[in-house]
Parts: C-alpha cells; sequence; structure tokens
C-alpha cells in the first residue's frame, strides 16, 4: 500500500503555501517523479498504472521515443522564434498535418494557441467575425475551459463563475442529452427550437459551441439524431458548428475526432490537451473563409506555436497513425468497458457505465433507482486505487474517469482493473475512512 512520506509530505506542504490554491483539483497526496508509457512513478520509488494519462493529454503514453527524438532534435536547433513575425518549419509541416487529418473535405486554415481555452476563445471571435453576430448558443453541463471567454460559454456550474462579474455577453444555454438520467434528445432539440423562436432570431446567432461527447459532465454520449437535427437547424440558418474536440481529440474515442463518429463536419474544430503529447500548444482548424475573416493581432500569443511544441505534436499524430492507435483504444476500451458492466453484477454502487475507445464513464450511486450521485464512496474509490498503485480521478461529482493511454495493453487494463474492482470492494467493506478523503476536491 503507498504511504505519505515525510519527504512527499514536506513537498506537498511547499505547493500548498506557493500556488495559487484554483490551480488545484487535489485527489490523493501523489507527486510524480517520472513517467513511461501507462507507468507512473512517485518520488518515493512507488510505481502506478495510469488510468487518467495527465487528464486525457498523455495519448501516446508517458515520454514516447519518437515523441522524445523529435523535443530534442527542434531543441537542439532553438527553441523559440516567434512565428508572428518569423517563419519555422515545424510550424508549417504540424499546420499541414492538422488540415490533412481533421474533419471536412474544404479549404482550412490553422491558428495556434497555448491552451484549449485560449482556442476556445478564438474560435468564439472567428465566428463573429466572420458571421457578423453576436449570439453564441451552448449546452448545460458543458466544460469549454477557464479564460473569459471560454468560461462564458461553459455550462458546467455557478460555482466556476462566483465572483467573476460579467461574462461575455449573447451566450444561451439548452440542454444536452442524457439517456442516463432522462434528459431525451427531442426535449433538447425543441429546448434549441424554442430558443431561436422564443428568445434570438436564429439570424443572431454567430455559432453553435459542443463537445461531440460531453467529457467534464461525465462522458455523456448523445443518439447521432440528436446532431442530424443540431446540423439541420445549423445549416438552414446560416450559424456555424463549434466542435471542442479538446477532450475528445487525437484517438480518445478511438476516432481520431469524434465528430467523425457523428458524421459532423464542423465548420471550427478547437484542439488541445493531447495535441503535443503534454508540451503547450492548442490550435483552432476552421473554413478558409472563416479564418481569413478575422484580422491581426486579434489572436496574436508570441509563444504560441513554439517549434519544439509542434515537433512533439506532428511525433504524436505520426505515433497514432503508425501504432494503430485508434484500433488498440477501441479493443482496449471495449474490453475496459466489459470489465465494468460485469462489476455491476457484483457492485451495487455501479450505476451505468458508458464511453467510446478509451474515455470511459463509470457513474458510482446511491442507489440505482433514484440514481442518486455518490460523490463521498467515488473519492474513496479512488483513494483507495492510488493506495493499492491505480492513478484514477473522478468528474461531475460520481463518475470514475477511466481514461489511460491509448498504449494501453490488455494486460495493464486487466492488472487496472483488479484494482479498481479491489478497492470498490474495500470501500464496500468499510475499509476507507471518511478521513482520507477529507482533502479531495475532485471535479
Amino acid at each position: 500500500m503507498t504511504e505519505i512520506t515525510e519527504n512527499t509530505r514536506r513537498i506537498i506542504e511547499k505547493e500548498d503555501r506557493l500556488p495559487s490554491y484554483t490551480t488545484r483539483v487535489p485527489y490523493y497526496p501523489l507527486v510524480v517523479d517520472r513517467a513511461k508509457g501507462s507507468h507512473v512513478w512517485d518520488v518515493e520509488g512507488n510505481e502506478f498504472i495510469d488510468l487518467l494519462a495527465s487528464a486525457a493529454v498523455i495519448n501516446v503514453g508517458h515520454n514516447h521515443e519518437k515523441v522524445l527524438e523529435a523535443v530534442h532534435e527542434q531543441a537542439d536547433r532553438f527553441i523559440h522564434y516567434t512565428p508572428a513575425y518569423m517563419y519555422h518549419v515545424p510550424h508549417t509541416k504540424l499546420a499541414e498535418k492538422l488540415v490533412e487529418i481533421t474533419p471536412g473535405d474544404f479549404e482550412k486554415r490553422v491558428a495556434f494557441a497555448l491552451s484549449g481555452s485560449a482556442s476556445v476563445d478564438g474560435a468564439i471571435k472567428a465566428a463573429r467575425s466572420y458571421t457578423g453576430r453576436n449570439h453564441i448558443v451552448s449546452f448545460y453541463h458543458s466544460y469549454h475551459g477557464t479564460t473569459i471567454g471560454s468560461l462564458s460559454v461553459s455550462g458546467y456550474g455557478s460555482d466556476m463563475r462566483k465572483g467573476m462579474g460579467s461574462l461575455v455577453p449573447d451566450v444561451h444555454f439548452i440542454p444536452f442529452p442524457d439517456s442516463y438520467r432522462g434528459k431525451r434528445t427531442e426535449e433538447c432539440l425543441e429546448s434549441f427550437r424554442e430558443l431561436i423562436t422564443m428568445i434570438v432570431p436564429a439570424e443572431s446567432i454567430a455559432a453553435v459551441i459542443y463537445e461531440p461527447i460531453q467529457g467534464d459532465a461525465g462522458i455523456l454520449i448523445p443518439e447521432q439524431a440528436f446532431y442530424i437535427e443540431v446540423e439541420k437547424i445549423c445549416r438552414e440558418n446560416g450559424i456555424l458548428l463549434i466542435a471542442d474536440e479538446v477532450h475528445t481529440g487525437f484517438g480518445r474515442t478511438g476516432a481520431m475526432f469524434a465528430s467523425e463518429l457523428f458524421h459532423i463536419d464542423p465548420d471550427i474544430i478547437v484542439l488541445g490537451k493531447a495535441i503535443a503529447a503534454g508540451m503547450p500548444l492548442s490550435a483552432i482548424v476552421g473554413r478558409k473563409e472563416i479564418m481569413e475573416a478575422w484580422h491581426t493581432p486579434v489572436h496574436f500569443f508570441n509563444t504560441a506555436g513554439n517549434p519544439v511544441s509542434c515537433a512533439a505534436a506532428t511525433a504524436s499524430i505520426e505515433v497514432i497513425e503508425e501504432e494503430h492507435l485508434l484500433e488498440n483504444a477501441v479493443t482496449v476500451g471495449n474490453y475496459m468497458m466489459e470489465r465494468f458492466k460485469d462489476m455491476m453484477t457484483r457492485h451495487e454502487c455501479i450505476g451505468d457505465v458508458r464511453g467510446s475507445g478509451l474515455m470511459i464513464g463509470v457513474d458510482i450511486v446511491k442507489n440505482r433507482e433514484s440514481k442518486e450521485r455518490d460523490v463521498q464512496t467515488t473519492a474513496k474509490i479512488c483513494y483507495r486505487c492510488w493506495e493499492k498503485g491505480v492513478i484514477l480521478a473522478f468528474f461531475s461529482g460520481c463518475v470514475l474517469r477511466v481514461e489511460p493511454p491509448l498504449t494501453m495493453t490488455m494486460e495493464e487494463a486487466k492488472d487496472a482493473l483488479d484494482i479498481v474492482e479491489a478497492s470498490i470492494t474495500d470501500v464496500e467493506n468499510g475499509l476507507v475512512p471518511d478521513s482520507a478523503v477529507d482533502q479531495v476536491r475532485g471535479l
């Protein structure tokens, strides 16, 4: 069992004194020292199987040799020169690759930034510039980021907005389908129709921004019929479709981009997280005419498109393609989902299992009939997993977040899920005290 030593305590105490608490959502006292593939080691030398992949950032596995080689080679040449003023090959090479692999058989342009949040802001600016319209439609329970713009279009919860004052105006929210908790497709579509009939004229709406699969809401996967009708309404009224694929992109769902699962060609696609295997980078890829409707320096960042990050991103995409990680995500993901569904027969706390590829949510409830969220049990399961050697987190209050690297092997998945089930059993048997999770602040 993992133990908290004095060395770990000293590091965490220093962290608690220095960085702002708002930058942290702690689950347990894990101080990472090194990582490789699907494994992480802490400063005490304890080894963990990683079911979080740094919040779905490390899709190609920790410290992949091809990514390391690309980073080292570029760093030896030069670390940065702003592409805002000059040109460099890694910037152009990655842009060319993104245009090639993103959905849509039309001419595209690319704009880089440093985070998914910043690129969401850019997508909103591009949509407004192109359409000449102000209003944006988003969805309840969506999460798009923490800059003022991305926070404004996030429907994740009022706590995120406390003390923020006025956010970006002219943003409207409608329900998103949730088959487990009874939010039906037609009900959500009717809310969209009512919005454009009763509140905001369709000709005033610049874009609908959506996550193809809502991530932080607990892995909510709508029916194909939902997107067919949303796209129809948008196309009939000149409303742009902005796909936020920061979470779902680069193979996470078993497709390179989740929009492909629903046969959507978004006008703008927002990329981040796994784009550069952990290096800071994000991007917007959009229709040429949209991305040329705004003017410099409206989306200008001096360190965006950093050549080392661009090299890492290109190498990461090549790894996904060459090692057939989309197929692996489907194969291993299906195995893990079936294992969790089998666990349901033995553990009443598991209310639902849902996912696509290696983007899996396990809903932990107090009662299967009421479907009441069980935050305490969920936090204890994650804590016990850490004690036993698995990195696991949760979101939406009660949904275990199972998102390992796409390189995870079947054997690693089996070993990890053996530990997860043992941890669930321990929690059910009262072996994890309430005090163990007093500091857990999971989302």
